[in-house]
């Protein structure tokens, strides 16, 4: 059978076609609708199974992340207690309410201790933080910086968080007789210490922020 055969071929009466022709039309048509079918059916199989393929990838690399994270959960707790340690003891050396007063106290005795004199020392308003609030004081001092050192080293070194912020120094414009005068500075600073607010104080805190 050659093509001037199956161009002759009178597609209304098949059943009169040669057994040749019914077998390569039979197998025209069936290689068009496997071709249709891999088009249709096949290649959207094929990229469904892609896309499944890439989530298989990502699940099992969430797993090995969940994995190792189980395999360290002894390690992470040990951590977060450490830590809960750490907290607790720095929460530790915030005043209470009624320690400020003697805290207060405790700067300027420290101050002088070590031969500062002040002109000036006043608490500002308290600003409230997360779990603390925060006091700023205003202070002018007079000495040198031999003292001033003494100074800063031990508000380091009390007990209760003391951070000083802001400073300056500058020489004396005292003229009288005292020693060393002419050696005076005069030191301004905000120092701010810091307490924990109690449960009643959380709770209104955490009241007046909704």
């Amino acid at each position: 059978m050659n093509l001037s055969e199956l161009n002759e071929l009178d597609f209304s009466n098949v059943g009169n076609w040669s057994t040749a022709a019914k077998a390569i039309t039979l197998l025209l048509v069936s290689t068009a609708m496997l071709i249709i079918g891999y088009f249709v059916d096949t290649s959207g199989q094929r990229d469904r199974l892609a896309m499944l393929e890439k989530k298989e990838l990502d699940l099992k690399r969430q797993f090995e992340q969940k994995q190792a994270k189980a395999a360290n959960l002894g390690s992470y707790q040990k951590q977060l207690e450490e830590i809960q340690k750490t907290f607790g003891s720095l929460l530790g050396q915030l005043p209470s309410k009624t320690e400020v007063a003697d805290l207060l106290t405790d700067i300027t005795q420290t101050g002088l201790t070590n031969g500062l004199q002040f002109d000036y020392f006043k608490p500002q308003g308290e600003l409230p933080k997360d779990f603390y609030v925060e006091l700023p004081i205003e202070l002018i001092v007079r000495g040198d910086y031999h003292e001033f050192g003494k100074f800063m080293s031990g508000v380091a070194g009390l007990p209760r968080i003391v951070t000083i912020h802001d400073f300056s120094i500058q020489r004396s414009k005292n003229t009288g007789k005292q020693k060393n005068s002419s050696q005076e500075l005069i030191l301004e600073a905000k120092a701010k210490t810091y307490r924990y607010l109690d449960d009643n104080e959380l709770e209104q805190l955490s009241g007046q922020s909704k």
